[in-house]
């Protein structure tokens, strides 16, 4: 089992920068790939980045060139720093685990999940 619990979320100006967090604890975190993933009001969850056991990353389109994701294994946490921020990236974020070797961008291949952290970006 492995416990997730994303910070870093909050109401910030077009143009602002964020950086999430998500801490991992249970099994031993470098084992894990691990995936962002947001959700605006009615609509679908959907990938943002990832990142591989061997700290390989792959991001949405819409996340390439402002969105880095990371993973520091010693401190079992993953990042998303998040700059030049729009109104369209609003939306809960959460972060997920996968018991794998690849990177993964399908909800549904991830294991285990955070509670989410929102993040509002006003224009």
């Amino acid at each position: 089992q492995v416990h997730l619990v994303e910070s870093g979320g909050g109401l910030v100006q077009a143009g602002s920068s964020l950086r999430l967090s998500c801490a991992a604890s249970g099994h031993t975190f470098s084992w894990y790939g691990m995936g962002w993933f947001r959700q605006a009001p009615g609509k679908e969850r959907e990938f943002v980045a990832g990142i591989s056991r061997s700290e390989e990353t792959q991001y949405a389109d819409s996340a390439k060139g402002r969105f880095t994701v990371s993973r520091d294994n010693a401190k079992n946490t993953v990042y998303l720093q998040m700059n030049s921020l729009k109104p369209e990236d609003t939306a809960v974020y959460y972060c997920a685990a996968v018991h794998s070797i690849s990177t993964h961008t399908t909800a549904s291949e991830f294991d285990y999940w955070g509670q989410g952290t929102q993040v509002t970006v006003s224009s």
